[in-house]
């Protein structure tokens, strides 16, 4: 296996949202893509990743391969990759070996982990509802929900998107109109509405890191879905259990 990038942001800024929400994964590496299929230790979120062969200027893979590696060692060295470098990772003795090459050549080996845990599958989800707007407004709307409270309610209607939180009493509503930055389409006569942790919205929205815009669909009672996408190049995604409510 030898696989470079000219590009190492899709990779760099990936893992470093990733870990914020998983310790230790298992990467399928295949002809296609490098992909993460991972749940956070409280199984309340889960983690979907595909970099695609596309974005790399070089992809040597003879068999699919699974590979286990620690998150956050994987980050700290990533951190180290300057935008200019390519970086190479290939598998030698049982480690992980990336090569930056810039100004310098510098190498790091990682060790590979056994991950006795099941393979996770990403959940057939059908939503009545898809909104796509800026990640620049979805961010500064949970960063105004997050001073009031530890939960949100997303409610989205035709032609409307709301994000309400209420603390003990202090309480914040964000209304986002659909516009040609905002498309939402519902397909329901009533309003959809459900409920969700504001930490793991925050942890999710890093992913603007990675593309301008940002896919969201839930539904009462059921799980968020949120993506972020460069085309041919990178996908991540988030699917976030939701907080049922009681009344």
């Amino acid at each position: 296996m030898k696989l470079t990038l000219a590009e190492p942001k899709y990779l760099k800024d990936s893992i470093s949202i990733i870990s914020d929400l998983v310790n230790e994964a298992r990467f399928h590496i295949t002809p296609n893509a490098v992909e993460l299929v991972a749940m956070d230790p409280a199984s309340v979120a889960m983690v979907v990743f595909k970099l695609l062969s596309s974005t790399f200027v070089e992809y040597e893979l003879k068999d699919p391969v699974d590979i286990g590696i620690n998150l956050s060692n994987f980050k700290q060295v990533l951190r180290r990759a300057k935008p200019s470098d390519t970086v190479t990772m290939e598998l030698k003795n049982n480690q992980l070996v990336l090569t930056f090459k810039g100004t310098s050549v510098r190498t790091f080996s990682l060790p590979l982990i056994d991950l006795v845990e099941k393979e996770q599958r990403v959940p057939d989800l059908v939503f009545p509802l898809n909104i796509v707007t800026t990640s620049s407004i979805l961010n500064e709307a949970i960063e105004d929900v997050d001073i009031v409270a530890d939960s949100v309610s997303l409610q989205a209607e035709h032609g409307k998107f709301t994000i309400n939180a209420e603390g003990d009493l202090t309480k914040a509503k964000i209304e986002i109109a659909a516009s040609d930055d905002t498309k939402i389409a519902v397909d329901s006569t009533s309003a959809i509405k459900a409920k969700y942790s504001i930490e793991y919205l925050k942890k999710m929205i890093a992913g603007s890191k990675l593309s301008d815009n940002v896919t969201i669909s839930f539904n009462k009672d059921y799980p968020l879905k949120m993506e972020y996408k460069v085309v041919d190049k990178v996908l991540l995604s988030f699917i976030l259990a939701p907080r049922v409510e009681n009344d």
